[in-house]
């Protein structure tokens, strides 16, 4: 049995952490996280040109056709560097529209995708912020040759940037949750269509609040089956939820060597901070818990590439550990750098803040515990 990557997942791991700490570093980060749009048009192109915006995307659309365990690699290195801008949105309308898309709809917007030429995302939560079927209210009626689609969408990632929104709408009511959901491709610039920025604490991930006020679409911009979005739904959520705890797992151990390494170096008392056990105790207890959340990720991953009856579980596993690991390894790394943790100047923060938005985007700890605690039968 072989738990390590494949050279080519070593190369892409490498390639990748030489392009982010060039093209991405402390100094870009706090620029972007001023900015609107978090992202300059130059690196989205290079993005592209890498190959990474349709790295998990088939080929006959322009992608690479590489699978979950390869996005683990790249959004490790992406989560090292706190990278700002509309990959992982991008990511999740790519997926809705892969998994649930005609021939026609992948064939107009999976190659733009991959070549840089348009930005998606995915319009799911609502004021209740809850990743599940209960949660959808928005809804959309039938209307002549098409659909109106009303209501409110709340904490969407990078929907001011995107080009195309996927939107989780209730068409018809039922006896479950999760009947009765169907998914509409709607267009930047269509009327009564309207995404303004929110405040939030994390500066690198930008979230919007989406407006559909009687927004009408052509039956043609229904993605699916009406009523049957929950299958697809559910299998994007995993892959997508899988790709984030990876980001999650590189953030945290950023975080751990940049720890380690200050420990080494910070003086007091005339030794080392690193040599007294408090500090040597809190490490071990933070590269426990990066290694464990890297495991449970790592071992997600395979299942849902092989898409073992197991994905679902091992994904909230991932999920609920990544979550908890990533908070408590950020807040132990300001912790241990004593007063220079705490200043804006320190790159701290910047993981601390990643943390947090991280923790509740696709489900938090909670959620997913519960969600294990479901599928086992209890």
């Amino acid at each position: 049995m072989d738990f390590g990557f494949s050279q080519e997942q070593e190369m892409l791991r490498a390639s990748a952490r030489k392009f982010f700490e060039n093209e991405c570093t402390s100094t870009v980060v706090r620029q972007r996280m001023e900015e609107p749009a978090g992202v300059t048009d130059d690196f989205w192109t290079k993005l592209a040109e890498q190959g990474w915006l349709g790295l998990v995307l088939p080929e006959e659309y322009g992608g690479v056709g590489l699978g979950i365990v390869d996005l683990v690699v790249l959004m490790e290195e992406m989560g090292r560097v706190v990278m700002p801008g509309p990959f992982m949105a991008t990511l999740l309308g790519g997926l809705a529209i892969l998994e649930a898309g005609s021939a026609d709809q992948k064939k107009e917007w999976l190659p733009r995708i991959a070549n840089g030429d348009a930005k998606a995302t995915l319009a799911w939560t609502e004021p209740s912020a809850r990743w599940d079927a209960a949660g959808v209210a928005a809804t959309a009626k039938p209307a002549g040759d098409g659909f109106i689609l009303s209501g409110t969408k709340l904490f969407v990632l990078d929907a001011h940037l995107a080009d195309v929104t996927v939107v989780v709408t209730r068409t018809a009511e039922s006896k479950t949750a999760e009947q009765g959901l169907s998914l509409f491709l709607v267009p930047k610039g269509t009327p009564g269509f309207e995404a303004k920025l929110l405040p939030t604490m994390d500066q690198t991930r930008k979230l919007c609040e989406v407006s559909l006020r009687d927004v009408r679409v052509p039956k043609s911009a229904r993605l699916g089956p009406k009523d049957g979005a929950w299958a697809p739904l559910s299998r994007l959520l995993e892959r997508a939820t899988v790709a984030l705890c990876a980001e999650m797992c590189g953030g945290a151990q950023k975080v751990l060597e940049m720890t380690t390494e200050y420990a080494k170096i910070r003086v007091a008392f005339g030794r080392p901070i690193g040599s007294y056990q408090g500090v040597k105790h809190r490490a071990a207890d933070m590269l426990v818990d990066v290694e464990n959340a890297k495991s449970l990720t790592y071992y997600a991953a395979w299942a849902v590439d092989e898409q073992v009856p197991e994905s679902a579980l091992a994904t909230s596993m991932a999920k609920a550990y990544a979550s908890d690991a990533f908070r408590k390894v950020s807040a132990a790394g300001i912790q241990l750098h004593g007063g220079i943790g705490f200043t804006w100047e320190h790159d701290l923060h910047l993981y601390f803040k990643r943390a947090k938005s991280s923790e509740f985007t696709f489900g938090d700890a909670t959620h997913h515990r519960e969600k294990v605690a479901q599928l086992i039968n209890l």
